[in-house]
């Protein structure tokens, strides 16, 4: 019997025990009420689905499955933008047994390959068919691929020769209504310690690797980071990171459904601010690159004028003493509370009103997750009243450890622990985990699983103090620089600093076994184009990013920026670009992570002629 159809389903939440399980008891629960929003290009406006027909479409799309006799535990790749499609194709492989593979829609084709093949994926659901065609290109054998299906294909698509055969969305769906199920076939439900999903780790260096997720892990994360974060049926999310990150998943996905949130799928990031205006969401699952573009744009736009930057600085300043006495965090101040109080309704209606404005007006929540937040960002938004939530986890981990709540928020750590989650700090002040939610292992890879573990404490791989309940995370043991003088440098540190510079888009730094720490940085546009008119230097030429006065003025501002950083870990020379690092480039990761060892290689002679010097 699917979960979806049980008559036995769980009372409560806490009686739910697989993610199966967990729509099946929304849907019995809150039939009629609006499960996501979906844009409708013809209309322009936002269309709402209910639960109940978010479950008839999966049971569509879980009868489908069902005819093709996959063995209990096959994976499925699902390679979607996120949407009811993939929802759908996600919650009806967990229905029948199967283990989803959420694939990111911008990794390289090769990459994807590499992880169908690796994965022994059966089914793979695409958007079009120009991406598998791309897939296919790589020449990858993928013997155990039996079916291709394409969503995103209005006209039906002629039989293809040989394995996988490759489908129609459409045409797909028809195969069951051809052909009656076998009376000796009968529904299965998933356990609780069966897999509910097999995640790459995009991975900084070397081929990604699988982590096996089981219901249990990911629904004891859910359970946890609901009491953390605590939204209401009333919430609105705006979904916009993609479904193949852990984090999107379980607070993004999983989370809205055990509380019963509706759910608008972004159509875009481009799209984005237009989004966030018309959806109002009350939370908002995101990274700090989207907090930095928003950063990066409200300085550009004070850049011109020194009247509305004070009062912006100002704003900032007021708000922050005041976010720093609600929160009872040291506060270094002289001026009185009573005098905030007094000036900042003035500077809430000319400051802070209109930037929660882009961001919808309504926003009451905001978590930040997947890489740190820059204490400037963070305080710029906190101060103005974006509820801006810091929290830790890692795709092993289901993925959340640790977050801050909007009681209990210190910007400066990534909060505590959540409950049943124990942290400990090991060698080398490395930060080790220990709860239900931490993975079964690396797929495949039982070496890696064992070198994962110590004494069953998983090693996270990041160096961090634990300081009054709260973590703190001082960087990743693996990319700690040492220099050729002994001391040692944790680069994203310094890298942040950087890029709170709307100047600085990306910043990579780097000196291991060198004299002195460099950097190469990405600059925007348009802040290229203000300083190369400052220097008389043409900006569309490519030599002037090569002139020393560039340079020099570019170092000059990364002084500034790391001041308070110890003499030996301030940057010396810069390299300047203009070309975004990017997963299609292969500089990035898809979760936005500096693949460090490529951007060693590709800028190999930069780096020589930087320590020329």
């Amino acid at each position: 019997m699917s979960p979806l159809t049980d008559t036995r389903l769980p009372r409560t939440l806490d009686d739910v025990r697989t993610l199966a399980e967990l729509l099946a008891w929304r849907v019995a629960l809150s039939p009629q009420t609006a499960a996501y929003l979906q844009y409708d290009d013809i209309a322009r406006s936002w269309t709402p689905i209910s639960w109940q027909a978010v479950g008839q479409r999966v049971e569509r799309v879980a009868q489908t499955l069902e005819h093709l006799q996959l063995p209990r535990g096959a994976r499925i790749a699902i390679l979607l933008p996120n949407g009811l499609d993939a929802v759908c194709f996600d919650q009806a492989a967990l229905a029948q047994a199967c283990v989803p593979v959420p694939l990111h829609a911008l990794d390289n084709p090769a990459s994807i390959a590499y992880i169908l093949s690796d994965s022994d994926a059966a089914l793979l659901v695409v958007q079009s068919e120009a991406q598998w065609q791309a897939i296919a290109a790589t020449g990858t054998a993928l013997p155990s691929l039996r079916q291709v299906v394409i969503v995103d294909t209005a006209a039906p698509m002629p039989p293809s020769a040989g394995e996988p055969a490759v489908l129609s969305l459409n045409d797909w769906l028809a195969l069951a209504a051809k052909t009656p199920p076998s009376e000796s076939r009968t529904r299965r439900a998933p356990e609780h310690d069966e897999l509910a999903a097999l995640v790459y780790t995009s991975g900084t260096t070397g081929k990604p690797k699988g982590v096996m997720l089981t219901h249990d892990n990911i629904l004891e994360n859910v359970k946890a980071t609901l009491q953390r974060v605590a939204p209401v049926p009333e919430d609105v999310f705006l979904s916009f990171l993609p479904l193949s990150h852990t984090f999107e998943r379980t607070a993004g996905y999983y989370l809205p459904i055990a509380s019963g949130c509706c759910v608008a799928h972004a159509r875009s990031v481009a799209l984005l601010p237009e989004d966030l205006k018309t959806v109002r969401p009350t939370i908002l699952i995101s990274v700090p690159r989207i907090y930095e573009r928003v950063y990066a744009v409200l300085k550009n736009m004070l850049a011109g004028s020194a009247l509305k930057s004070r009062l912006f600085e100002g704003a900032q300043a007021v708000g922050w003493r005041r976010f720093c006495r609600t929160q009872h965090l040291p506060l270094k101040s002289s001026v009185p509370a009573w005098l905030d109080a007094l000036v900042w309704p003035l500077l809430d209606k000319l400051v802070a009103t209109p930037l929660l404005a882009q961001f919808g007006g309504r926003l009451r929540v905001a978590v930040s997750g997947g890489a740190a937040l820059s204490q400037p960002i963070a305080h710029c938004f906190l101060g103005l009243g974006l509820p801006v939530l810091q929290g830790y986890g890692m795709t092993e981990t289901s993925p959340v450890v640790s977050a801050n709540a909007l009681d209990d928020n210190d910007p400066a750590t990534v909060g505590r622990p959540l409950p049943g989650v124990d942290v400990r700090i090991g060698d080398d002040q490395e930060l080790q985990v220990r709860s239900r939610s931490v993975m079964r292992g690396y797929w495949k890879r039982e070496a890696d699983t064992a070198a994962a573990f110590v004494d069953g404490w998983l090693r996270t791989g990041d160096q961090a103090a634990i300081e009054n309940g709260r973590i703190r995370i001082l960087g990743r043991l693996k990319e700690i620089i040492v220099t050729s003088t002994g001391e040692k440098i944790a680069p994203a540190d310094l890298e942040l600093a950087i890029t709170s510079d709307p100047l600085f888009e990306q910043a990579y730094a780097f000196g291991d076994n060198r004299p002195f720490i460099a950097c190469i940085v990405v600059l925007s546009q348009s802040g290229w184009a203000r300083l190369a008119a400052e220097l008389h230097l043409a900006a569309d030429a490519p030599d002037s990013l090569l002139a020393p006065s560039a340079c020099e003025a570019a170092l000059q501002r990364i002084r500034q920026l790391t001041a308070s950083f110890p003499h030996y870990a301030q940057p010396r020379a810069v390299a300047l670009t203009l070309e975004p690092w990017t997963s299609e480039n292969t500089l990035m990761t898809p979760t936005l992570k500096l693949k460090r060892k490529n951007l060693a290689a590709y800028f190999a002679s930069d780096i020589e002629r930087l320590y020329r010097r």
